[in-house]
């Protein structure tokens, strides 16, 4: 383990270029300071200074270990202030838990509202529906937005509310869009490449409900968990997919994708679910208020 005492020392030599000034500004004997400096040395296996008319100069070894321990020494005079700051001022921290089978564009939506909140400390976990409740109920988390609301049990004390209901749309890239008619929808889902949510998801199960009832047959090239992860495939050329129109909002961050058609028959549901700590949780009670004074509400 480097001596970070002695490195002191040794900085503090080359800063004032000799032994005799760094033990003046150190009130400590001569000797004292240049042993310290040659076991730090020692432990480097180089020679860090050399004699300069009455003063020292730095070695080239000298030169990388002054740079560094120059980094080391101003992050510890910040380090104070820092902690000061931290002990001060208020974080304002939300936990939530994403279930594996929600649009996680339509999450970041919904979460929109509280985003700007100064010295926000967000985290997300995601993870199965049945693991999130767990989590919630222990209190290590305060909110958990899922495709379906909590069961009714008694012992997990858990509430829930439907956040959103948003319209599926469908999107694609450019060259694939422009091949299928809007009026030809969707059948052209039966030729055009398809990406669609892993079979876990409600999102998934609505719409291979809506698949049967129309009669379609879509032609699935991939499947995935995450709908954002789904967007970049899409993005690159690989099939067109659907994304509810809540979360839609961030696909036009991806450049190259389009819309195919709209599909106002299938909605993919949002709930969130909250301990009791939770429904008193400043920035829950935001984000629930936002969620129910929107359009999808």
């Amino acid at each position: 383990m480097l001596n970070y005492r002695h490195l002191y020392y040794f900085w503090l030599v080359a800063k004032e270029g000799g032994f005799s000034r760094a033990a003046h500004r150190l009130d400590m004997a001569i000797q004292t300071i240049s042993a310290q400096v040659r076991e730090l040395e020692k432990s480097l296996g180089h020679q860090l200074l050399k004699p300069a008319g009455r003063g020292v100069t730095l070695t080239e070894a000298g030169q990388a270990a002054f740079a560094r321990a120059e980094e080391i020494f101003q992050i510890g005079q910040m380090l104070p202030q820092e902690v000061r700051a931290a002990a001060t001022r208020p974080v304002m921290r939300l936990a939530v838990g994403l279930s594996d089978g929600i649009s996680k564009l339509a999450a970041h939506a919904l979460l929109g509202p509280v985003l700007d909140t100064p010295d926000l400390r967000l985290t997300c976990h995601e993870g199965e529906f049945d693991e999130l409740l767990g989590e919630l109920a222990l209190h290590h988390l305060d909110l958990v937005l899922a495709g379906a609301s909590a069961p009714a049990n008694p012992n997990l004390r858990l509430v829930s509310d439907r956040l959103a209901s948003s319209p599926v749309d469908w999107h694609g890239p450019a060259a694939l869009v422009r091949k299928a008619a809007v009026r030809e929808f969707p059948a052209s889902l039966e030729w055009l490449p398809v990406l669609l949510p892993t079979g876990h998801s409600v999102l998934r199960q609505t719409l291979d409900r809506w698949f049967a009832e129309l009669g379609v047959r879509p032609n699935v090239v991939g499947e995935f968990e995450d709908s954002a992860l789904m967007s970049v495939f899409a993005a690159r050329g690989l099939g067109v997919f659907p994304i509810s129109r809540l979360g839609g909002g961030d696909v036009g961050l991806l450049r190259g994708l389009r819309l195919l058609a709209r599909s106002d028959a299938v909605h993919e549901e949002i709930h969130a679910i909250r301990n009791r700590r939770g429904q008193r949780h400043p920035l829950v009670q935001a984000l629930v208020a936002a969620a129910r004074a929107s359009a999808y509400a």
